[in-house]
């Protein structure tokens, strides 16, 4: 009976871990503690885009667009909803306690200290056209990102239509934005259903692009 030689079996290669792994509390606090400490206004969409999806690159173009409609869909403030969404991706629950803390820590602290000292400084011009620099400084930080993110999301008619309808419903009429979401929201979703054709097309792409065993 002749012996046999076992051949030596390779450890399995363990699954390369996701980015959102790799990311420490520490540095989900710390990015968005300086997000909250240097964007204003508008112009917080802008920071946060380039910071997660271009520096950072937890997120991809596609993901943050997602993430950035719920937040703006859900009450409260896009950028506290962002940090709490994102930190959640990343850490899970703790990131998200996490993620919140470090975006309004700033701000509360600014907002109290600016707030005491424009009591005191209401009627200064030099007060008045500063805080007015700074509104139109943040109007064009987020023109800047609605044109980087606009290229790519409004791709057809229908997607330019619903933006038109969206904007002369509040800025002409100025209809509630809750009634704006309720009415244009279900209607989009209706439009861009998944048709059956599509569902099987993405089927067959999936099934054409499976290795074979």
């Amino acid at each position: 009976m002749s012996d046999m030689t076992e051949q030596p079996v390779a450890p399995a290669t363990a699954p390369e871990k996701s980015p959102a792994g790799k990311v420490s509390l520490f540095e989900v606090f710390l990015t968005f503690l300086v997000i909250g400490a240097v964007s204003f206004g508008g112009g917080v969409v802008a920071y946060l885009r380039n910071s997660l999806v271009s520096q950072k690159k937890w997120l991809d173009e596609e993901e943050f667009l997602a993430a950035l409609e719920i937040s703006q869909a859900l009450p409260g403030l896009n950028a506290t909803n962002m940090s709490v969404i994102v930190g959640d991706r990343l850490r899970g629950p703790l990131g998200s306690i996490v993620g919140f803390v470090g975006m309004t820590l700033p701000g509360g602290l600014l907002i109290l200290v600016l707030g005491i000292a424009y009591v005191s400084n209401n009627h200064n011009s030099y007060v008045n056209a500063a805080l007015a620099g700074v509104g139109a400084a943040s109007v064009g930080l987020l023109a800047s990102v609605t044109l980087q993110i606009g290229h790519k999301q409004l791709e057809h008619l229908l997607d330019i239509a619903i933006v038109l309808v969206t904007i002369v419903m509040v800025s002409v009429f100025h209809i509630s934005l809750v009634i704006v979401l309720l009415t244009v929201g279900p209607v989009a979703i209706f439009l861009y259903r998944p048709h059956k054709d599509r569902v099987h097309a993405a089927d067959r792409t999936g099934l054409d692009k499976k290795p074979a065993d």
